[in-house]
Parts: C-alpha cells; structure tokens; sequence
C-alpha cells in the first residue's frame, strides 16, 4: 500500500450525517414515478389516492423538499383548508403520533416519517405532529424540511408558545434571524417576561445588525466600544444603520403581479417575477411565487421545478454562510461542528438536486461533473466514479474530471488507475494548460503516488516537471527531498 495515500471510503463517509444518505438511485427513480403519478391524481381531483402515493416519496425520501410541499398541499385542497382535517383526527391521530415518537425513540426513520404522514392524512395542520416531524428532520440534520414543518406548524397555530419556541430555535440556529426575532416575539406575547425570548430577541438583533450592516465583530463584542455600543443599542432599540437602505420596489415587480393577477394561468409571469425576487435574495417571497407557479401548472413543470431547486441550494448556501461566519468569529467546538454540518448539508441538498437533473437528461457531461464532485465531497467515491466517466464528454471540464477521477481511485485503493488518471490529466493539459492550478495538481498527485507505489523515476519525472513550473507548490520541495533519499536508501 502506498505510503502517501489518501485515506479510505470508509473513514469520509462516518462524517456525514444521519440524514445525508443518498437514496439509491433505482429507488429515487421509482419515487419520481410515484411523484409523477401523484400529481396527475391531483390535477383530476383524486385526493386520497395522491396522497397514498406522496406518503410513500415523503417516508422514502424524507429530505426531498418538493415531495413534502406536495404532499402537504394535497392534503391542504383535500380539506378545503378547513385547517381541522377529518372528523374526529383528534381521536384517530393520537396512535399515529404514539408510534412515530416511539420509532423516532428507536432511530427507526422510515417508520418514524410513516406513522408521521400518517398522521398528517388526518389532520394536516396538527401542530404537534408537525414540530414531532421537524424534530426528526433536525436529528437527520435535514434542514430545508425542518424549517417547512415548522413554517406550516407556524401557519396553524402561529400563537401557540410551543410551536413559535422550537421554530426560533431553529431559525436562529441557520441565520434566519428576521424570522426567528418575530418567533421570539410571539413567545413573548404568550408568556411576558419569559427570560429566553428576551435575551434571545437581544442577542439576535446584534447578530442581524453584524450580518446586514458589514461591522467588525471584534468592535461589536468590545474590540471598539464607541462604535460596538452604538451598533448594539441600534440594533436592540431599532436605531438605524450606516448599512444602505433597501430601495423601494420597483416598478417591474408591481407590473408581474399585476399580469398574474389577471392570468393566474400564464406561468411565465410566475417565472420572471420569481427570477427578480430571487436575485434580489428575497428568498421566502420567492419560495411563495414557486408555490403558486407549481400548482397553477398542476406540479408538471420543468422550469418552476428547476427554480425550486435553485432556491433550495441558495438556501443551503446562506445557512453554510452565516455557520462558518459564526465559526471564524466566535470559534468553539459547537460552532466548528454547526459549519461542518451546514457544509455536509448544503453539499447534501446540492447532491439531491444534480441526482434528479441527472435523472432527467442523462447525457448532459456537464450535470454528470457537478454530480460526481458532490458524490465525491460526500465521500461516496464509488457512486462517483460512474457520474465522473459520463462526465468526460464534457470537454470544457476533461482535465477535472479526470483528476477527480484519480482521486476517486485513490480514494478506494486501485492505485494504477489512480495514476493511469493523473498522467491522462497531465498530457492532455498540455504545455498550454500545465501553468494552471489543475495542471500543478495533476503533476503533484501522480509525483506522490507514484513515490508511494516505489516508481521512482516516474514520481521524479512529475514533481521534477512541477517544480520547474511552480518551485512553491505545496510541499513539492520536500517531496523532492523524500525522493532522494529513497534513491539513497534502494
């Protein structure tokens, strides 16, 4: 075994969390049947075979957001959104909830996210099945579904202390903290003086007026006191900012709403207005226009689908921004697990994502790249492989993939063709390309590997090449210096 290898599949994936599986892709390919399937019932007005249908996707496939959305706006029309569900849920739904808290107790998922839309079926507005649904989506470290569980429990029972308690919890935790402040508030509404609605509303306001106003966190926590105490007290007492004021709407939002006003139909007015909302990064007005679009298009529609999908790695993104913001500033070991679970989650959402737009145009190179490097990141190196291989008709990225493919043999211990990988990286980069950052690494990986596996003069030929483009380049120096003392040692 090569000394410079890389470590093993096994060690990358105990990283990740619980709730990062990846369904198996025969699996996800039939959900999608299902999910099709489901929709039509929808469309012709068949409720409880729909729902039959997307209970089975949610259960399967418990961290797919467009599943969950569905299902609970089927529900929703099968209701007349009578927000009670069917008569007499109160005494049906109570053995439902008994045995998901049981198999949730068990770490039995799949039984838990049953019983769950099982319970929903009943009573799709049952505030204490929703935060019970959201708890098993925090355990899972499925973010996007957790917050939608608690956004419709909000919707139910928008008062109730319990349900606005667990929802700021959450919002606070992924930097949602306009949301989580107005959570905080109605906890305090319910119960006055309550000590942690207070000191939490406090702390966040400082933490949105860091994150929206650009201000030093050191001048914040005391680095500055003149300046952090006058941004503190802005903060807490709504004082306002130097950060630039938004700019009032503009007029070609005004004119799209106008146009869907009076042809609910026309998805393409849905689109644009969605489009604008989003590059303005106002991304719950985006999620609701979405909503709208899929069920004026009966939920078969490719481009609004692709536009939540978009929205949920945006998402994503944010929450890993605010995590690793969070690590720098105030560094802990909880702080430093948060942005490692926000990276393994925003890798995870973007994993699902490329999986189903793999699915739907198998033969585009460019969605099989961005596949297998979120395969690869999740350290799944075997299902990556095959993605990286389809990716290869994509000239634009050959000498990447390439050396991802490397890797990924590396990874798993083929080390030949590991090295087959990088030397196929390095010729076709050619004398163009070898200057690049790809070039460099395909030089240094095969340098290293090939030292590992005791072929020196190959291992010398790379690292010598590398070091004349790029003398500095990780530790090609000392690599060098291993190099020949192995020579001195044979």
């Amino acid at each position: 075994m090569p000394s410079d290898h890389i470590s093993g599949e096994n060690s990358a994936q105990q990283t990740q969390p619980a709730g990062s599986r990846l369904v198996p892709p025969a699996v996800r390919h039939r959900l999608q049947k299902l999910y099709e399937h489901a929709q039509r019932c929808v469309a012709k007005g068949d409720h409880d075979y729909a729902n039959q249908l997307l209970s089975q996707c949610v259960s399967e496939d418990p961290a797919n957001l467009i599943y969950l959305q569905s299902f609970l706006a089927n529900l929703q029309k099968k209701y007349d959104d009578n927000k009670k569900g069917a008569k007499f849920s109160g005494l049906k739904i109570k053995s439902q909830r008994s045995a998901l808290s049981k198999a949730a107790a068990g770490g039995d998922w799949p039984a838990a996210f049953q019983a769950g839309c099982t319970a929903l079926s009943l009573n799709p507005w049952d505030t204490s099945t929703l935060l019970a649904m959201a708890a098993a989506c925090q355990e899972l470290h499925i973010n996007e579904c957790l917050l939608f569980y608690l956004r419709w429990a909000l919707d139910a029972g928008g008062k109730d202390p319990q349900v606005n308690r667990q929802a700021a919890l959450a919002l606070q935790r992924m930097g949602q903290f306009d949301q989580a402040i107005a959570c905080w508030h109605r906890v305090e509404q319910a119960k006055p003086h309550d000590e942690e609605a207070l000191q939490a509303i406090s702390r966040l306001s400082v933490e949105k007026t860091i994150q929206q106003g650009g201000y030093d966190t050191e001048s914040l926590t005391g680095g500055g006191k003149s300046q952090g105490e006058g941004a503190r007290k802005s903060a807490v007492h709504g004082a306002s900012t130097p950060s630039t004021p938004p700019s009032p709407r503009i007029q070609p939002e005004q004119l799209l709403q106008e146009k869907i006003e009076q042809d609910p139909a026309e998805i393409a007015n849905y689109l644009q207005l969605a489009d604008l909302l989003f590059h303005e990064n106002r991304l719950d007005e985006t999620e609701k226009i979405l909503d709208r679009a899929m069920q004026a298009s009966g939920g078969g529609d490719l481009q609004v689908r692709q536009r939540q999908e978009d929205l949920q790695i945006r998402r994503a993104q944010r929450q890993l921004a605010v995590a690793e913001r969070q690590a720098t500033d105030q560094p802990s070991t909880e702080a430093a697990q948060m942005a490692a679970q926000m990276r393994a989650q925003a890798n995870q959402v973007e994993l699902e994502v490329y999986s189903a737009r793999v699915d739907r145009e198998p033969r585009n190179g460019r969605l099989q790249y961005e596949l297998g490097l979120r395969l690869k990141r999740a350290g799944k190196f075997r299902l990556a492989i095959p993605a990286l291989q389809a990716a290869r008709s994509d000239s634009k990225h050959k000498v990447q993939v390439l050396v991802e493919l490397g890797e990924c043999f590396q990874k798993i211990e083929q080390y030949k063709l590991a090295l087959s990988h990088y030397e196929q990286a390095i010729e076709l980069s050619g004398e163009q390309q070898q200057g690049t950052e790809m070039g460099k690494l395909a030089l240094y990986r095969a340098g290293v590997l090939a030292t590992g596996l005791r072929e020196l003069d190959r291992a010398e030929r790379h690292l010598n090449e590398l070091a004349g483009l790029d003398f500095s380049f990780r530790d090609v120096a000392q690599r060098l210096d291993k190099l020949n003392k192995l020579r001195d040692t044979s």
